[in-house]
């Protein structure tokens, strides 16, 4: 299936691909790769999911907010694909941030929420290397931050 299939048949709602707020690019095209600019947890209605994942926010609550970085990371791709995900080959690596407290040592747990959803979107495809680190914060206080490499046609 398509990526395009996979997110109509999984009812998946993407966001708007958000504009960058600083001295950066949301998303840059070297080669047959597409980098995507760190994408933070914001909910469904486009409102930050802040916190501290172990004493804010549950894993649960963590993986969700990993689950809807990857969303606004398809969105981007999307958008920098002229809107054909086909043009998308494959995942290549996603770095996940999870501000964490220092107890707390489950953040592939988190990030697995935006593996999965990449995987959910592009199947084999969207199988990728990863990184997930603890940050002490976030920009304005979100719990979680990922970003992406992609491989173009």
């Amino acid at each position: 299936m398509s990526a395009e299939d996979n997110i109509k048949k999984n009812n998946i709602k993407l966001p708007k691909a958000a504009d960058p707020v600083g001295a950066y690019v949301a998303t840059k095209k070297a080669g047959n790769f597409l980098f995507i600019s760190g994408q933070i947890s914001m909910n469904e209605n486009g409102e930050l999911i802040k916190g501290k994942i172990g004493k804010d926010l549950d894993l649960e609550k963590g993986y969700k907010a990993a689950e809807r970085c990857a969303l606004s990371l398809v969105a981007q791709a999307k958008k920098a694909c002229n809107d054909d995900l086909n043009k998308i080959k494959s995942c290549i690596k996603l770095t996940g941030f999870v501000n964490s407290i220092d107890q707390f040592t489950d953040q592939p747990k988190v990030i697995n929420g935006a593996s999965d959803m990449i995987s959910k979107i592009f199947d084999e495809s969207g199988m990728h290397t990863r990184a997930a680190v603890s940050v002490n914060s976030l920009p304005l206080g979100v719990a979680v931050e990922v970003d992406a490499i992609f491989e173009l046609n």
